[in-house]
Formats: structure tokens, sequence, C-alpha cells
């Protein structure tokens, strides 16, 4: 799948069958945001994969009890190490983590951006540093449904040609 069509289909999941993903294509997802770019190539992230089930229930459990995420072969978190990039080190995780997701997608997998959790529960589950930041967490599985297309703004509403409010239309 190209990457066009693998950022225009991707969704967020939250039915996942009970399948591993094999190594072969996991390696290729965390390569993607391994590689991914970040300020001054500081790589300011770590990331824990989380296979066991038992911890992906209580890693799911500590996102505000989405429980669903916990189905899904991998919750993968996306960890942010404020001393190695003061500024842009949420971003920088952010653009992995997009990264990996959209590798996912276009390998057939289901994946659900989440932000809702309790951070010092995850770090407490995943035994992640206190000085780190836990910015964003991601199911990865083979989906189980295909949800459809949510609504998006007009590209009046959020394009916009030299200036903002500047019509721009192609």
């Amino acid at each position: 799948m190209d990457t066009y069509y693998a950022a225009l289909t991707r969704r967020s999941v939250r039915r996942y069958l009970r399948d591993d993903i094999p190594d072969e294509d996991l390696t290729k997802i965390l390569e993607a945001g391994r590689t991914a770019p970040s300020a001054a190539n500081r790589q300011p992230w770590r990331f824990v994969v989380v296979r066991d089930p038992k911890i992906r229930e209580k890693v799911a459990a500590a996102c505000n009890g989405q429980t669903w995420m916990a189905d899904a072969a991998v919750i993968l978190a996306g960890i942010g190490v404020p001393g190695e990039s003061q500024k842009w080190y949420a971003v920088d995780v952010t653009i992995a983590m997009q990264t990996m997701i959209l590798v996912a997608s276009s390998l057939g997998y289901g994946t659900c951006w989440i932000g809702a959790f309790d951070e010092d529960k995850v770090k407490e589950v995943l035994g992640i540093p206190k000085e780190m930041r836990v910015i964003a967490l991601t199911p990865i599985g083979k989906p189980s449904e295909t949800p459809q297309a949510r609504p998006r703004k007009d590209r009046s509403a959020v394009f916009f040609l030299d200036e903002f409010g500047k019509g721009f239309t192609i």
C-alpha cells in the first residue's frame, strides 16, 4: 500500500483480532519510528513495546479503562526525554508515533491514537523513569472491524493561500 493511500484510509480501530504480529512486520513498524525525523536529530524518544497480555491489560486500565486496547497484539507507548530536547521532544515523539502508525496501516494493521491516560499509572506499569514523559500510546493489531471515515472539515476551512484567512482552492 502506498503512503498516500495509507494516510487516507487509516482509521481509529477499537476492535482487534487476537492474532500476533509477525516479528518481520513489527520490525518494519518500529524501524519506521526509529528513523523518523527529529529536531536537530536528537531523537528524544523511547518506546515500550508491550506484548505480554497481562501487562497490556494493566496499560489499558491506566488508559482511563479503555480495556479494548488489550485485545491488540501490541500496545506501543511513546515516551519523550525532555532533557534531550527541552522544546521539541513531544513533537518529535508524535512524529515518530505517527510514522509508525502509517506503516502499521500500510501493512494492514489497525491502530488508535491514545491520548487519554493516567501518566503516573502508565509509568508505574511500564517502569518508566520519573523524568521522562508519556506522550501517547497506540494499540497495534489485526482489526476485526473497518470503521467508516469520520466527517472532515471542508478544505476551505483549513487551507489558506499566502496568509491566514485568504481563500485557497485547487
